[in-house]
């Protein structure tokens, strides 16, 4: 039963990394070609709100690595809001 706890935690920590670290190439992207009128805000902060109850969950089922990788997938997808704001077209 040991093992099957392992296999399981290993498994929700590697999805935790690639969820949170998704976002990471359009912030990076962003930042290079300083444009992102394409990226929609209100999905950025639907998401926001979701990986924030995430975080909440994580909270409640005292469960580190919910906490953390969502804990740092909001501020990757607030950095990204933020890019989204600073380089919005200003037509």
């Amino acid at each position: 039963m040991h093992e099957s706890n392992n296999v399981i935690l290993i498994t929700g920590i590697i999805a935790g990394v690639l969820t949170a670290v998704s976002m990471l190439p359009q912030v990076l992207k962003t930042i290079k070609t300083k444009k992102a009128e394409n990226v929609s805000p209100l999905m950025l902060i639907v998401l926001i709100c979701g990986v924030s109850l995430w975080i909440v969950y994580g909270i409640l089922k005292n469960d580190l690595p919910i906490i953390f990788t969502n804990g740092f997938s909001v501020l990757v997808n607030l950095s990204m809001l933020f890019l989204r704001w600073r380089y919005r077209d200003k037509k």
